[in-house]
């Protein structure tokens, strides 16, 4: 997990809780800073996803294990013939 994609979930949480009181006092500004602390937060979200995608897709794919296991069984039959 991308550490932008934490923060983001923070400022938007921050921003979504400065807009309720906001919207509770009728506070236009606390409305405002809230909502512009919202918008922030779902931005650094979506750039911690796009860092995470990259690096998802950019992670070198692991050996398939099968095709060790084939070979040592192979291995083996081969030498059981010959015996």
């Amino acid at each position: 997990m991308d550490k932008d994609k934490v923060k983001g979930t923070i400022d938007d949480t921050v921003g979504r809780a400065k807009r309720q009181i906001g919207e509770w006092t009728n506070d236009p500004k606390l409305q405002v800073e809230g909502t512009a602390q919202q918008i922030k937060g779902k931005v650094e979200k979506i750039s911690g996803n796009v860092k995470d995608a990259v690096r998802d897709a950019t992670k070198p794919k692991p050996a398939n294990d099968n095709d060790t296991v084939d070979t040592v069984q192979n291995d083996r039959a081969t030498t059981s013939n010959r015996r």
